[in-house]
């Protein structure tokens, strides 16, 4: 019995450990660090399904938060499987772009042994979770276009040549691109005005994308309260049990 209790009580630290990674996710580190200092301490905050609904963006997630069972390990996986379909910004596409700083050029490479100017832009997405055509003239016609390098926002496309080069843009008139053979995949000038610019993905940068997170973060706080609270539920039974 003590033993069956034990290994609830590690459960839920795990939960607490994953929904506070999941908390930094939809509204960064300060935000996560908040979430686990309620959880540590047993208090609730406001929030909820409703709240949640709002950041997901579906109601599916606000469904599973109010039937979730956080004392049921296949009730908090449901919970923050729905919690991580938050969409890819822009953002995300520069963070992912980032990683493969350093990658040689290679033409049609698209591994990390080998990247060329589509085939950075086409994996970069997809690990995003968002398909993209293998070439720079078929993934010019994706998106929306920007009108211009003064309206665009990070993780913007920005294409050359009329279709013969794609770099992914930073700001501050930077972007990351694979630019010949020889080189590299390195972060650089806008060199030239592009023949297009596409967004791919949302911006994140809403009051509403902004409030969304927020209630999130909030809700997943109430959850961690919960948690925190049958864990210290199961710590005093193992200790009458000791």
């Amino acid at each position: 019995m003590t033993a069956g209790m034990a290994a609830i009580a590690g459960r839920i630290g795990q939960i607490e450990e994953r929904m506070t990674a999941l908390a930094a996710s939809v509204s960064g580190p300060a935000a996560a660090s908040g979430v686990m200092g309620t959880a540590m301490t047993g208090a609730s905050a406001p929030g909820g399904a409703s709240a949640v609904a709002a950041a997901s963006g579906t109601a599916d997630f606000a469904t599973v938060l109010a039937e979730a069972d956080l004392t049921s390990a296949t009730g908090v996986d449901a919970l923050i499987e729905a919690a991580s379909a938050r969409p890819a910004t822009g953002a995300d596409l520069v963070a992912q772009a980032r990683t493969y700083l350093g990658v040689p050029y290679v033409l049609g490479g698209t591994t990390t042994a080998g990247l060329d100017c589509s085939g950075l832009v086409q994996r970069s997405l997809g690990a995003l979770g968002v398909d993209m055509p293998r070439v720079a003239r078929d993934q010019m016609t994706q998106g929306t276009e920007v009108a211009s390098l003064a309206e665009a926002v990070p993780g913007d496309l920005l294409v050359f040549g009329g279709g013969s080069h794609i770099g992914i843009y930073v700001g501050g008139g930077r972007m990351i691109d694979a630019p010949k053979p020889g080189d590299v995949v390195r972060q650089r000038d806008v060199y030239e005005t592009p023949t297009t610019i596409r967004r791919v993905l949302g911006t994140g940068s809403t009051d509403t994308t902004a409030t969304a997170a927020t209630s999130a973060a909030a809700a997943l706080e109430q959850a961690l309260a919960t948690s925190a609270a049958h864990r210290s539920a199961l710590t005093l039974r193992l200790g009458d049990a000791a």
